[in-house]
């Protein structure tokens, strides 16, 4: 598959009125021209692996979003049933049912397609599909995190702009996510100058719908417990992103992942030899993340529960006898996965890469 351009009837007219938008963000008619000119092209997207947690968060910020339409979402163990009998919460948000089968002729007239199914299942679909070069290929496995094959890593954070002009994205893992986001700032300053430690937590979602011994409720419940003690598969991705930035970096990244007894989010606390005060430390994170609409910096101590159900990063920084702790906290399902795969096809059809993206924290 050639990369090239997606279908500029989208892009171009997106890019268009987006500038007119951003420039005068007051002017009721630059919003209507957003408005009008998008809602009449919308993006046709399409879903391999819906019934999945991925899929399923996907469709659920999809089928709200103001200007996609859900062609297809595609499950050969669902075949057939409405989608709502899978995702309950979808009961009378959507009329879609799961479809199976042949995938080809599915493609047609698509302008975008997630891929949602386990590790393994994506770089085995693009060898036997001839995708076409006009559809954006979204891949949520691990796959293509090491850009072979025409890929691009699909951190917004860390290359915004060879995602605007890509049509291959690999999606970043959940952890990594997390990682990446407390240490990117340090890393563009040069000023990873040790080795890094990270102790980090997910909900049971991260492991996926199979039913295996550790994501059952008697097991979870009232239970903590690590896997994977640096080991695990994401480290490669977070040193790739690190060395992109500073290719000096050669230290080592201790990674400690816990399992938590909870359903969704993730929170890593993340330290590291820092030289400087705190004040310089929050100056780095302010300007780095300034025009990066879902990463912000808090000045009290962060929590989980302000990010579920939400595409945001939230940061908190302490600095103790030369170690910079930070603590960065997502929703492993959204900016972790899904909410990070829309705002990935949002930088590549020209759109801000916030639209339908503003939801809904769970607060308590």
């Amino acid at each position: 598959m050639t990369q090239t351009g997606p279908p500029e009837r989208i892009r171009g007219e997106a890019r268009r009125c987006t500038e007119v938008f951003l420039n005068f963000s007051l002017c009721l008619s630059a919003y209507l021209c957003v408005t009008t000119l998008l809602h009449m092209q919308n993006i046709n997207v399409g879903i391999i692996g819906g019934a999945g947690y991925t899929g399923g968060e996907l469709l659920r910020i999809l089928i709200n979003h103001p200007f996609v339409n859900v062609a297809f979402t595609h499950s050969n163990s669902q075949a057939g049933k409405p989608v709502w009998a899978t995702h309950t919460d979808l009961l009378g948000d959507t009329d879609l049912s799961f479809t199976g089968g042949e995938i080809a002729p599915l493609l047609d007239g698509l302008d975008a397609l997630f891929l949602c199914s386990g590790h393994g299942a994506s770089v085995k679909f693009m060898a036997d599909y001839d995708v076409s070069d006009d559809i954006a290929v979204i891949d949520l496995s691990a796959d293509f995190r090491d850009e072979h094959g025409d890929f691009v890593y699909g951190l917004p954070e860390l290359q915004r702009e060879r995602i605007q002009e890509a049509m291959l994205i690999a999606n970043p893992g959940c952890f990594a996510t997390s990682i990446q986001l407390a240490l990117l700032p340090l890393a563009k300053a040069g000023k990873l100058t040790g080795d890094v430690h990270v102790s980090a937590i997910t909900g049971s979602t991260g492991a996926g719908q199979a039913l295996v011994p550790t994501t059952g409720f008697t097991w979870r419940n009232n239970n903590v417990s690590i896997y994977k003690a640096f080991t695990h598969q994401h480290l490669a991705e977070i040193r790739q992103s690190l060395t992109q930035l500073e290719p000096e970096f050669k230290a080592a990244i201790n990674f400690v992942p816990y399992r938590g007894d909870f359903t969704r989010g993730i929170m890593a606390n993340v330290y590291t030899p820092f030289a400087g005060t705190l004040d310089e430390a929050k100056q780095l994170y302010r300007t780095y993340y300034e025009k990066h609409p879902f990463t912000h910096l808090s000045q009290t101590p962060v929590d989980v529960k302000q990010v579920v159900n939400t595409n945001k990063c939230l940061l908190h920084l302490e600095v103790h006898d030369g170690q910079l702790l930070i603590s960065s906290v997502i929703d492993n399902l959204t900016k972790g996965a899904s909410g990070q795969a829309v705002q990935n096809m949002n930088l590549i059809f020209g759109l801000p890469e916030d639209t339908g993206l503003r939801l809904k924290s769970v607060a308590f």
